[in-house]
């Protein structure tokens, strides 16, 4: 009897894989949108799962920004059905407009399926990025002037996130569909002609770099180039994972707890207020200084997104080349000074938050 296709095979080595570590009856859930991405990774989890002793079920999110994205929504979900997975849910989501439709869509749609998790116990949601995908990621952060975390890509896994087709190219992924004879759905927002623009009138980046970019990059290179940008990812984030557990050990010496900037901190005087020793840091790293001034930042209430590499600059300032300036500003309210040895996050306005 013949063996499943190899673009079939692939795929299921792979969610087998990611799904190995489970203990036996554990929930996970497939995040489908109905392209061939997610319905390859919704086919080889229906099959992997059961065998493997856990329960499989998928989330359809409908972000309601296009005329008949219900129909779309509930096509996607009837494929998971026939597939054998259970729970399907469809969760119709509000998008806001902050940070572009892109990125708010993409909250949107990751909140949704954080809460179905949350809801039904799962262990794990699976993501269908492939390594296309992944390519995409670092050039978007390449654009962006981005450090070594963002160039680093997508993470395999995070938390309950993971991202079993990573190794795998988006026609891997079309071949799984074509030999299970699953019809796909084409998301028009992929398109560079698509609905959604960016402000100044071009495509979405994602879209640009995916179309124009990446092609022009094997035409002047020649094949191999989205291979290549994704074992630069994989390379980078082993560096980055060695870095970060470096710099949580500074940032304990210097008086920043180990969740901080991931949901929690040292705080000192106050709620929001973040305090670091001066000293310990003058002999850090560069590396790893701003890298603790970051998750310092960000548990003081700054956004992510929005600290810079130039608030970074301006608060290693503070550090080694103290001249006395005065606090700074910094995004979401939270001011920065040093005082009495201390460098001190805080609020705008509480008291001794480097004001």
């Amino acid at each position: 009897m013949a063996g499943p296709a190899p673009a079939v095979a692939a795929a299921r080595t792979a969610v087998r894989t990611a799904l190995a570590d489970l203990p036996a009856g554990s929930l996970v859930l497939v995040a489908c949108s109905g392209g061939a991405d997610s319905l390859a990774l919704a086919a080889a989890t229906a099959f992997v799962a059961p065998r493997a002793g856990l329960r499989a079920g998928a989330v359809v999110v409908d972000h309601r920004l296009q005329g008949g994205s219900d129909g779309v929504a509930r096509e996607a979900a009837d494929a998971c059905r026939g597939l054998g997975l259970a729970p399907v849910q469809v969760l119709g989501v509000d998008v806001g407009g902050s940070g572009g439709p892109e990125a708010a869509a993409r909250t949107a749609r990751y909140a949704a399926l954080d809460d179905a998790a949350a809801t039904s116990g799962a262990a794990a949601v699976l993501l269908g990025h492939t390594l296309d995908d992944q390519a995409e990621t670092v050039l978007l952060g390449l654009g962006r002037g981005s450090g070594g975390r963002s160039l680093a890509g997508m993470a395999p896994a995070a938390g309950r996130w993971r991202r079993p087709l990573l190794g795998l190219r988006r026609r891997d992924t079309e071949a799984v569909c074509t030999a299970l004879g699953l019809p796909w759905a084409q998301d028009p927002t992929n398109s560079p002609d698509g609905p959604w623009r960016r402000a100044d009138g071009g495509p979405l980046r994602r879209s640009a770099v995916r179309h124009h970019v990446l092609p022009a990059l094997e035409e002047a290179l020649g094949p191999g180039v989205p291979e290549a940008l994704a074992r630069t990812a994989r390379r980078l984030r082993e560096d980055e994972d060695y870095l970060a557990t470096a710099a949580a050990e500074l940032g304990t010496r210097a008086g920043l707890a180990p969740s901080a900037g991931e949901g929690g901190g040292t705080r000192t005087d106050g709620p929001g207020e973040v305090s670091l020793d001066v000293v310990v840091l003058e002999g850090a790293h560069p590396a790893l200084r701003g890298r603790v001034l970051h998750r310092a930042a960000t548990a003081a209430g700054c956004p992510p997104g929005a600290l810079t590499a130039t608030h970074v600059a301006a608060l290693e300032a503070l550090v080694t080349d103290y001249r006395g300036q005065g606090p700074l500003s910094l995004p979401g309210a939270v001011t920065a000074g040093r005082r009495c040895g201390r460098l001190t996050f805080g609020r705008r306005g509480q008291r001794g938050a480097g004001e």
